[in-house]
This record gives C-alpha cells, structure tokens and sequence, in this order.
C-alpha cells in the first residue's frame, strides 16, 4: 500500500499546470492510429490509462513513440489497417480505453482479448457490447459481461441507427469509432447531451460528421489525414486546485491552458453559482477545444442544489464537490447520479463512508448525496477502493480539517494525474507518504 496524507494548509499560490485531459488524450491517439502519416501530439496525459491505450494500439499495428522534447509521434495504419495483437490487451484500470477500443476494432475482422485489473473488471460492458453487436461483432465473456471480453470483429459490418438509453459519452464514442470502419452512415441518437470531444476530433481529422438535433451522424470509409494535436489541460485534474485554492484562506492560483469544451464545465459553473471566485483568462480555440487559463482566490462558499441535468457535463466531479460542500454554508443537494454508482468504485457510497469518518455530515440517498456544512475533524483512514479521484478528493478535504486525512493507498492517482503530490506541495499543500 502507499498510503497518501494531507494536514491543514496555510495558502496556495502560484501558477501552475496540470497533466493534459484524458479523455482528449485517449483519442488524440486513437485517431492518430487510425489515420493515414504521421501524428504529432504535445501535451498527452502521460497516466496509466492512456499510456494503456498507446501499448493497445501499438499492438494493433501503429507506430508510437515519445521523443525527447515530450512530443508523441504517431504513424497510423489507415481506416481498415489494425491487425490482429498477438497477445490479450492489458487496459489496467481504463474504462474508457476498453471501451473506445473495443468500438474501433468491433468493425475489423480480427480478434482481440481485452482483460483489466480487478476494479475495471466489475464495470458494465454490456452497455458497449450491445450496440455494438448490431454492426455484426460478436463478443465472448462471462454471464455478467464484464471483463474479460474476447471481440470477433465484423467481417462485414453494418451501418446502425442506434438510440443511447443512458447517458454515456464512451458509449457514443464506441459506437462513432465502430462506424468509421463501416460502410454507410452510422448514427447515434442522444437524448442528453453528453461531452463531445469525439464529435469535435472527429471533425478535426476530417471524419464526415453531421449532428441534426439529437442525431450525430458518421460517415464511413474516409481516408483521414495525420494531423498534429496540441492537448489541453484536464478540467477533472484542474477541478482539485480550484477546490483546493476555494476553501484554503488566502489561495491565489492561476491553472494554465484548460480545456473549458462547455460539455465538461458543469462543475466549474456549480461553484461560481456557490460563490467561488473563478474567472476565466485568455480565451481561444486550439485543436477544435475552448481553451482558457482560470484564476481561483479563497472563497466563502454557499450549498446550493445542483440542477440534475447538469451531471453529464460534471459526472466525474462529484466527489470533489462534496469537498467544497463541506466547507459551504448551507447544504448543497446533488441528485441524477445513478451512474457515480458503476464508476470505479460506487463513488456514491464510498465518498459517503469516506466523509463521515471524516467529520462530514452527509446523508446519501440512491442517486446522490446532501451535503452540509461541517467541522472536519479529520484523523480518518479513508478506503479508496482503488479509484483517483476518490483519493484526489479526500487529500484535498484534509487540507482544511483539524486533523490529518490519509488514504489507504495513492498509488492509483498516477492513472490520471502523475506527479499529483509534487505539484500541490509546490503551490502550498501539505501532501506526505506515509
């Protein structure tokens, strides 16, 4: 185990940057893969997950390397190119990886094992496998559909027409990439938005891709062109700075160069809404994503109850929520979160464990949670069950309790957020191994 614990801070301060977006990062690669000449990509999220992602699609046939000035090269196969891996794909603790990647080569005719450490190992996969199974894949597993999956990919698939019954940017994803390799028009109907950094990568490698109301449309077989990426920074690491910065008296911080794509800033609307005091600078388009620096100074924070149909612009920032909550006036009142409870952990029940061992007052209800304003005491051990942003979020709750939080074990944190403890020591915090 290695165990993580953070004390009351003093102040943050300073400029600073945190690791590229992950979801971009997934993608920026898979694109590239699949694209004809070479690919430059800056600031890729170097975690766990994506470099998982990299190992699979090089195993499927492209060509992937980092150079010495931390730019990635990557030379695509072509749509139609991938080759069957000689070995099953460890994608570790990256739901997302497995389930993009299962879409992308459920419309070949290879084979390809997909296996993952024990917590990716319970996550639902059926929610893929379905749709995807009507392009003509076939999928071997347990009764359960979870992981591991073999996929028989199409020999001759088919273009869907297919509905979202839940709200799933992965599931979309799945089913976008199955229908580059198709012939025809592949369309996803969604009736929530959810975020859409396939639809703007897509267009950005040249992908035909039409939305008409709640319809993204995708045309097959186009012969996409190499394209260089320059990756924003992840608005899901940039979220623990700015609640860290809110509720830490006389924090001053300006996070560089984060993605602001309006399907992902659920979040940072919430907490302006609570009184925060966050301004975005610098405003531009890079890449086909809104891109701004954002200033956050030490707030005094109001609960408020979050509109349900903001979750899907801020489903994985809900745990870090529950840290500004507890030091908000008030109660702050989260609901619509049913999907929190098939994330890496149930993060609805473990975040609610977590905070009242902590001194929290929380009462959790099957969607969500209620959150009130506490005197965190602190001076728990909190269970992580292996997911970053649960340990994330409690390290930076213990930056404003009596006593020292510690959780169970970090080490899960680089999957999204390598170099997590140095950067927040640098600005201020308290952050130790145990």
């Amino acid at each position: 185990m290695n165990q993580l614990s953070s004390s009351k801070a003093t102040a943050l301060n300073g400029t600073i940057t945190v690791p590229g977006d992950k979801s971009i990062s997934h993608r920026s690669l898979i694109m590239g893969a699949v694209s004809v000449g070479e690919s430059l990509v800056s600031g890729l999220l170097e975690g766990e997950d994506v470099l998982g992602t990299a190992d699979a699609l090089k195993a499927l046939g492209a060509d992937i390397y980092k150079d010495d000035e931390n730019i990635w090269h990557i030379h695509g196969v072509g749509i139609g190119g991938l080759r069957e891996p000689s070995a099953p794909l460890d994608m570790g603790n990256s739901g997302t990886g497995v389930r993009l990647l299962m879409g992308l080569v459920a419309t070949h005719p290879i084979t390809v094992k997909f296996y993952g450490d024990e917590s990716l190992s319970s996550r639902p996969m059926k929610r893929v496998t379905d749709p995807l199974s009507q392009f003509g894949a076939t999928f071997n597993g347990n009764e359960k559909g979870t992981l591991p999956i073999t996929v028989s990919g199409a020999e001759m698939p088919l273009a869907i027409t297919y509905e979202l019954p839940v709200a799933s940017a992965q599931v979309k994803s799945a089913v976008m990439l199955a229908g580059l390799n198709t012939a025809g028009t592949t369309t996803v109907i969604e009736k929530i938005p959810t975020r859409d950094h396939s639809e703007r990568i897509f267009k950005y490698f040249g992908v035909p891709t039409e939305q008409e109301g709640d319809q993204i449309k995708v045309s097959g077989h186009a012969e996409l062109k190499a394209k260089n990426m320059a990756v924003p920074a992840d608005p899901s690491s940039a979220s623990f700075l700015i609640v860290a910065a809110l509720i830490t008296p006389e924090s001053d911080i300006t996070i560089k160069n984060v993605g602001i794509n309006p399907a992902r800033t659920g979040l940072f609307a919430t907490l302006i809404e609570m009184g925060g005091d966050i301004t975005f600078e610098n405003k531009r388009e890079e890449c086909g994503e809104d891109v701004a620096d954002i200033h956050v100074k030490y707030s005094q924070l109001s609960g408020v109850t979050v509109p349900e149909n903001r979750a899907p612009s801020m489903i994985d920032e809900y745990p870090i929520l529950c840290v500004a909550a507890a030091n908000a006036s008030g109660e702050t009142v989260m609901r619509g979160l049913g999907e929190l409870r098939v994330k890496e952990s149930d993060r609805i029940s473990v975040m609610v464990t977590g905070l009242k061992a902590c001194g929290v007052s929380v009462i959790e209800h099957e969607d969500g949670m209620t959150v009130s304003k506490s005197n965190i005491q602190g001076g728990a051990i909190v269970k992580t069950h292996l997911d970053h942003r649960i340990a994330m979020s409690f390290l930076m709750l213990g930056l404003n309790s009596e006593k020292p939080i510690t959780v169970d074990d970090g080490s899960v944190i680089e999957t999204s957020f390598p170099g997590f403890v140095d950067l927040l020591n640098k600005a201020g915090a308290n952050l130790c191994r145990v």
